[in-house]
């Protein structure tokens, strides 16, 4: 059996903002047939003068830290890396064997023990906000904590250590920086706009961030926004991730546990949730994002044929006037014989002509079962 045709997600296009890890969750998405649009909304890159994380890191070889945090695996192993290469890695990993060290969560911890070092303790949650909870409740008033960054910040994190008393050290490893390559992230937001995409992940709080700066550059900041409030669900790997987003009035989706998979699950359980489903003509008809199963069929529908479609299941059978189907077809002007070339298209991929009815001289409708419309009609469509 074929998953991409099948899976939860067929018929649905998802967009994909991560660089780190992309390619993991691109194979997960399409694996249950999601069709996706991957635009990299930041690159991550070493330090350019990696001068800060240096004396970050003398500074903590020559007077130890109470406890250290290590809050990603690539991020823990680039600084055992860099100390390396400066001829100090030694003095760094003996430190941090006498040190609390907290890490994030598993692959962290795979990172700390590949070093020859034990985690001292790690949340089964991965979230760094039941870290913070473990310092604060131990008390940190008086404490030296080293936080490892992976080129973002933490929002609260070390507000939250210094405001207890704690003297932080942050030891900063790479940046998130803007792509080089703009044009992939410019056609996610056209997307988006154009409603081309049902679905948006973000698996970072600064790849959301980076979205909304660069619709704000090209002038679609608001349109991004409308469509992310609207009809693009918003799907976020944690809390954190979400802030940028929330706090434009975007509701977002997340899982309970902050991974991939469990990103994933949710996302197959949310967007055919949404989707309109009728019975017509003895069939059954889900309309997806950018196809439509006729008794469990996938069958792919042009845009056009989608939007007459849409605008047709918002009445389920009730006639729309070929005049207001013509103002919903993507640049079809004020010929509507437009419209009569689309609906034979739609026609055609449905594979099942009689789901639409010709009514002479006033337009078309959706052959709806007897009793459908008492059971269908109050759905709201997507």
């Amino acid at each position: 059996m074929d998953d991409t045709k099948t899976g939860p997600l067929a018929g649905f296009t998802i967009g994909v903002t991560a660089a780190r890890r992309a390619d993991e969750l691109i194979a997960l998405l399409r694996r249950r047939g999601a069709s996706v649009l991957h635009a990299p909304a930041l690159r991550i890159v070493p330090l350019a003068d990696d001068s800060e994380l240096l004396a970050a890191t003398k500074e903590l070889i020559g007077c130890a830290p109470d406890a250290v945090v290590a809050t990603t695996a690539i991020g823990f192993r680039g600084w055992i890396e860099a100390a390396d290469g400066w001829g100090i890695g030694e003095e760094l990993l003996e430190r941090l064997r006498t040190t609390e060290l907290l890490a994030r969560g598993p692959k962290v911890k795979g990172a700390i023990r590949a070093a020859g070092l034990v985690e001292t303790w790690s949340p089964e949650s991965e979230s760094l906000a039941e870290v913070l909870e473990r310092l604060l409740a131990a008390g940190v008033a008086g404490r030296r904590i080293a936080l490892q960054l992976h080129g973002e910040p933490l929002p609260g994190f070390v507000e939250a250590l210094r405001a207890g008393g704690a003297e932080v050290v942050v030891v900063p490893v790479y940046r998130w920086m803007a792509p080089e390559d703009l044009a992939p992230l410019d056609r996610l937001l056209d997307a988006v706009v154009g409603g081309a995409v049902d679905a948006v992940t973000f698996t970072s709080a600064p790849a959301a961030a980076s979205l909304l700066s660069r619709a704000e550059e090209r002038g679609v900041r608001e349109s991004v926004l409308e469509a992310l409030r609207g009809g693009v669900l918003s799907a976020c790997v944690g809390p954190v991730t979400a802030v940028p987003l929330q706090a434009q009035g975007v509701d977002t989706v997340q899982p309970e546990r902050f991974r991939l998979g469990p990103l994933v699950q949710l996302l197959c359980q949310e967007l055919p949730g949404r989707a309109r489903v009728l019975p017509v003509a003895g069939h059954r008809l889900e309309i997806r994002g950018h196809a439509v199963l006729v008794d469990a069929e996938l069958r792919p529908v042009p845009p056009a044929g989608m939007a007459l479609l849409r605008a047709l299941s918002r009445r389920p059978g009730w006639v729309v006037a070929r005049a207001e189907l013509l103002r919903v077809l993507p640049g079809a002007g004020r010929d509507e014989h437009a419209v009569e070339t689309a609906m034979a298209r739609l026609r055609v991929a449905l594979g099942a002509p009689k789901l639409i009815q010709t009514v002479v001289k006033r337009g078309y409708r959706l052959s709806l079962d007897a009793g459908g419309e008492a059971k269908y009609g109050e759905v709201p469509a997507p």
